[in-house]
């Protein structure tokens, strides 16, 4: 019985192995390449018509329109007709650390408890994960690794999606600390009654004192944090103060997870208290305090631009003009893909929406390139096609925002041209195949 027990162990191991396993990444490369006849959207509202890309050890060397292309040993990517664009990044994600949410053996974002800002989400992130070619595909190329929890959940890291392990993949690790702010709204009861066989009563919660509670809680976590580094010497250490250091020397900023106005409110008593430099994530009702926001230099993550207001009142495309909102107000913002089904793949078209709903096409590409690379400390790294920042760049055949002629054929990282092969792409050919079926790809 144990030998049958190993073989078919075995056997599944081989499955899991040989799925998507002849996609590795990238070799570095050593010399020369060019992109050349591109629409170069540079992603700061720049539109480049005709240019040219000249990339060196991984860097952007040079752009413009005017750049002798030579004809020797160097790589020559001819993008004729296309649309070259700075790589997309996903700011809200729990890529790598969620392979299949019904399995719960392949879900490492969330730890037990509460007040966890020792969690460092980046030792978690799988860099094998299937999930994260499929982003690639569509012009994905780093993500924020964010962990989940109910109060402090611990650090997050940026990704560059083409990697061995965790450390190929940090880009820059431990720059966010996240905090999910309780609800603050009482719940409408569900059901009644109290009949024989329904068991005793529980006393009613009330959700508003309980999250007040826990806020208490919070600012007084914040407050011991603050004197524990403020003092010069300690007796003992204390790891989950040392966690958030960052926070109060500027080299991390606090992520609030947060949704409605009073959530945010106190998002911003936070500021004001301790310091901190501010993102919301979620900002449902961001466009009801843009002027605030601004006020206070708060920066925002709208989390799920394809979803319905959270009021009832408010217009059913309210979710769709957010974004036009905050960018008329000055505030910084970026936007991202929670959605359970599409976790992160359908970053583009959200920005696509908020171009048919007030932004302008490259203002909506903005917010999900250097937007996202400014809230997320990066941006003197990538999120634009400028001269010595990484080779973070993508073709596409189309439109990167509209899904009807989005087509990425071509994508670097840090210079690396990248294999756009996925476990989607290779399942429709293996049925294609099998059913003699006209190949898109």
């Amino acid at each position: 019985m144990r030998k049958i027990f190993l073989i078919v162990s075995l056997l599944c191991h081989l499955i899991n192995a040989n799925a998507q396993a002849n996609i590795y990444p990238a070799k570095e490369n050593k010399g020369i390449t060019y992109i050349k006849n591109a629409i170069i959207h540079v992603g700061n509202g720049k539109v480049i018509e005709n240019g040219i890309i000249k990339i060196s050890k991984g860097k952007i060397e040079l752009v413009g329109t005017d750049i002798a292309v030579p004809s020797d040993n160097s790589t020559v990517v001819d993008a004729k007709g296309k649309h070259v664009y700075p790589g997309l990044i996903l700011p809200v994600s729990s890529l790598g650390l969620i392979e299949m949410s019904a399995v719960r053996a392949s879900n490492d974002a969330k730890e037990i408890g509460e007040m966890n800002p020792s969690v460092r989400s980046i030792v978690a992130y799988n860099a094998d994960s299937k999930v994260i070619n499929t982003r690639r595909s569509n012009g994905i190329l780093l993500a924020n690794v964010v962990p989940q929890g109910s109060l402090v959940a611990g650090s997050s890291s940026v990704v560059q999606l083409d990697a061995w392990n965790w450390e190929d993949a940090a880009y820059k690790t431990d720059a966010g600390m996240h905090l999910y702010m309780p609800s603050l709204m009482p719940r409408a009861r569900v059901g009644g009654g109290g009949g024989a066989g329904n068991g005793p009563q529980q006393p009613a919660s009330d959700p508003v004192k309980e999250g007040l509670e826990k806020i208490d809680q919070l600012k007084s976590f914040f407050g011991e944090a603050k004197a524990y580094h403020g003092a010069s010497t300690h007796d003992e250490t204390n790891l989950k103060f040392e966690a958030v250091k960052g926070l109060y020397d500027k080299s991390q900023k606090l992520y609030v997870h947060a949704n409605t106005v009073k959530q945010m409110l106190v998002a911003l008593d936070f500021v004001k208290e301790f310091g901190f430099e501010l993102v919301i994530v979620g900002g449902s009702d961001s466009w009801q305090m843009a002027d605030l926001l601004k006020l206070n230099n708060v920066s925002v993550v709208l989390q799920q631009p394809h979803s319905l207001p959270t009021s009832a009142d408010d217009d059913v495309d309210q979710a769709y003009k957010t974004a036009a909102i905050l960018q008329k107000a000055g505030v910084l913002f970026s936007l991202s893909d929670d959605d359970g089904q599409t976790r992160g793949r359908n970053l583009a078209f959200n920005a696509g929406t908020a171009a048919a709903y007030g932004l302008t096409k490259e203002e909506a590409l903005q917010a999900i390139t250097l937007n996202a690379a400014k809230i997320l400390g990066v941006a003197d790294k990538t999120g634009t096609i400028e001269a010595g920042k990484d080779a973070n760049i993508v073709i596409s055949e189309g439109d990167i925002l509209d899904m009807r002629t989005s087509i990425v054929t071509d994508a670097f990282i840090q210079g690396r041209k990248i294999d756009l092969n996925d476990k989607h792409k290779q399942l429709n050919e293996r049925y294609s195949e099998k059913y003699n079926l006209k190949k898109p790809f």
